[in-house]
């Protein structure tokens, strides 16, 4: 007896949820979006764990700091990577506000972070202006670098430290130099000599970074 052949289909919908901590700049008009995402360390559902590294730990230091900035926290148990679909979402909803100029959208994220912004850029580059990924990766997932020609528009700028052994730097090398070979626009990569995992404290730090940020609209 030889075996039929059938077609399914069928329409799904899926519910997301995602808490997040929201800065908004002082003065009225729209201004520039930075979305940030997280390490491995600040998953969970304590919010006040997202402060500890990067653009939420900025803000709170400078309160007139001048971009409007969404830091989503990850669930436990699962990768930005994993619900990349929710970020997607989030950032959605969040042009639609009316302070937020939609042609100035920046992604960026540390760490596991990292790998989120290099995933959510080249599955949605249409939605951001910039990619800001720090010590992050995603050649071990295969189709990631092959997926890099969406961001042959998207300018994009990666740090990483040269002795980082939580992710060695040849995880974002690969990303960069493959797509140094098919972009139109801008990639920057700055390695950091002698520096471990942490490189966002010092990238953070730098207003260079927002001021190329600001460089760049969809």
């Amino acid at each position: 007896m030889t075996q039929s052949t059938g077609k399914f289909a069928k329409t799904l919908k899926k519910r997301v949820q995602l808490k997040y901590l929201l800065h908004t700049p002082p003065g009225a008009g729209k201004h520039p979006l930075i979305v940030f995402l997280h390490g491995h360390g600040e998953s969970g559902s304590d919010l006040e764990k997202v402060k500890i590294h990067g653009i939420p730990r900025i803000v709170e230091e400078q309160p007139d700091f001048p971009f409007v900035t969404v830091s989503p926290q990850c669930p436990t148990g699962v990768t930005w990577v994993l619900i990349s679909d929710a970020v997607e979402a989030l950032v959605e909803e969040a042009i639609s506000w009316e302070n937020v100029d939609p042609t100035r959208v920046y992604l960026t994220g540390l760490s596991m972070g990292g790998y989120g912004t290099w995933h959510t850029g080249a599955n949605r580059p249409e939605l951001f202006a910039a990619l800001a990924p720090i010590c992050g990766g995603g050649s071990f997932v295969n189709y990631l670098p092959y997926r890099l020609k969406h961001l042959k528009k998207t300018p994009v700028w990666a740090f990483h430290g040269d002795q980082d052994t939580a992710v060695p730097l040849a995880e974002q090398k690969v990303l960069v130099d493959a797509l140094k070979k098919q972009t139109k626009t801008e990639v920057k990569f700055t390695v950091y000599p002698g520096v471990g995992h942490d490189s966002w404290t010092q990238t953070y730090a730098n207003p260079a970074l927002y001021d190329w940020f600001l460089k760049w609209h969809t």
